[in-house]
């Protein structure tokens, strides 16, 4: 799937919908608990259920990343994982440390 930042993907197994912070100009496979993810909008996918492949649970709020590739994402409706990129579990990015005060 070619991903552009603004991109809305969606788990079909699972309540998962993430928006594209950082993509590259290539094409990625984005996949949650193990099937590739769709377009939120695409009308001709079926709709989510609510069991998941089980694994560890992606949460709302937070930005994954995937350093090899260089694609981020911000998870905006909890649910089940992991998010995979081209094969790599994505990780929870984490917050840049503030300049001391001093």
């Amino acid at each position: 799937m070619q991903l552009k930042p603004g991109s809305r993907c969606r788990s079909t197994v699972c309540e998962t919908e993430v928006v594209v912070v950082r993509a590259p100009d290539r094409a990625l496979e984005l996949t949650c608990c193990d099937v590739p993810m769709v377009d939120r909008d695409d009308p001709t996918t079926g709709s989510t259920s609510s069991g998941a492949a089980g694994g560890e649970d992606v949460l709302i709020g937070k930005r994954y990343c995937d350093e090899d590739s260089g694609v981020e994402v911000l998870c905006t409706k909890g649910g089940g994982g992991p998010l995979v990129c081209d094969g790599r579990q994505m990780v929870i990015k984490a917050a840049k440390p503030l300049p001391s005060s001093d």
